[in-house]
């Protein structure tokens, strides 16, 4: 079952089931609708045995917590918050803006989850505030937005200090699939990442190569409050962009499906797909290298949440979508006075209104 919250310009969706969001916006009188949709969703293959729900659901954008491994919850791939039923709430509008709020139908390492998603008249973003009430121990989390490139993306992103991919590829076994990049490897320039065949790739090109499945942290350089994401599809004419605070939430994790995965669902057609997934992690060092958590603690950059009973934690993530006639890479986006500006490489610049003190400040 899905639930429906709607402003003026914009329109949200969310799967009961395991969480799913999708949302879709009016923009200089057309649809901008950059989300992915699995081709299995709704078929007879997302109910074969041994499909995870997030898996058998996959859409949108969905919460993950944990991230990655959820297996010490006894939960699938990205915990019970991708994979459990979500209780709506209820929806009210104060002013402009529309909330609807959402309750998880289990714990998550011992946590309550709550979720709330707003939407506002005229604006292309989605705001969205998951909350963790309790629980013990430390656990990374993050948002799993997913967006559609069937001519390819451009990638920019607000400052990072380094980009590393993690100690196992995504796929080993040739008779399964392909991962490209070198595991593990690190690169400060994101434009010649190591390849496993000796080569270099563009990390901020999507598509970097055909038939692979790929994932690569990228770690927030510390000193600055917003963080963003922008993808532009040139081809389409349109941008998706992320924003979140960067000292709360100090990785982008890009994953990389193009036909790398050979095995059912995937069937080798998961095409021109960009997961931008953004959050907090990882204790484990499989992930980050023990000397780049250390580094990032000294700066001050969380590497999980903490739970504890009496305690509320609060993740804030921001989604938006625009039309991008130029099809110009993003150059900055930046906060201020309750407005978005994105700016594009040839001088394209959009002011879009924005939640005031939803995000932090800054640049």
């Amino acid at each position: 079952m899905n639930d429906e919250i709607e402003a003026e310009g914009i329109r949200a969706t969310v799967n009961r089931d395991c969480g799913m969001m999708t949302f879709r916006v009016t923009d200089l009188g057309r649809e901008v609708a950059m989300l992915h949709r699995a081709p299995w969703v709704g078929t007879a293959e997302s109910r074969a045995e041994g499909v995870a729900p997030h898996l058998a659901q996959l859409e949108g954008d969905f919460f993950c917590a944990p991230f990655a491994d959820a297996s010490a919850d006894g939960a699938p791939l990205h915990g019970w918050p991708a994979n459990a039923a979500w209780e709506f709430l209820g929806a009210s509008r104060k002013g402009g803006a529309v909330t609807g709020r959402w309750r998880l139908s289990r714990p998550a390492i011992g946590a309550e989850v709550g979720r709330e998603l707003t939407v506002a008249d005229g604006h292309p973003f989605l705001y969205q505030r998951h909350v963790l009430v309790g629980g013990a121990g430390r656990m990374p989390v993050a948002n799993h937005a997913m967006l559609r490139l069937p001519s390819g993306g451009i990638i920019r992103t607000s400052p990072k200090r380094i980009f590393v991919t993690p100690e196992n590829p995504q796929e080993s076994d040739p008779a399964r699939g392909r991962s490209a990049l070198r595991y593990p490897a690190e690169a400060g320039d994101p434009r010649r990442f190591p390849k496993a065949d000796g080569g270099t790739a563009d990390l901020l090109a999507s598509p970097f190569d055909t038939g692979h499945e790929d994932f690569v942290i990228a770690v927030e350089a510390p000193g600055h409050a917003l963080g963003w994401t922008a993808v532009v599809r040139p081809a389409e004419g349109d941008l998706f962009v992320a924003l979140r605070d960067a000292r709360v939430l100090p990785l982008t994790m890009f994953w990389h499906s193009n036909g790398g995965r050979h095995y059912a669902p995937w069937s080798s057609r998961h095409k021109g797909v960009l997961g931008v997934e953004e959050g907090i992690g990882f204790d484990d060092g499989g992930f980050l290298p023990q000397a780049l958590r250390a580094a990032m603690l000294v700066d001050g950059q969380p590497t999980a949440v903490e739970l504890r009973a009496g305690r509320m934690t609060e993740v804030r993530h921001v989604l938006g979508q625009i039309a991008w006639p130029s099809g110009e890479p993003v150059v900055s986006v930046s906060l201020s006075g309750g407005m978005v500006r994105v700016t594009g490489e040839a001088g394209t610049r959009r002011d879009l209104p924005v939640l005031e003190g939803f995000l932090p400040k800054g640049g």
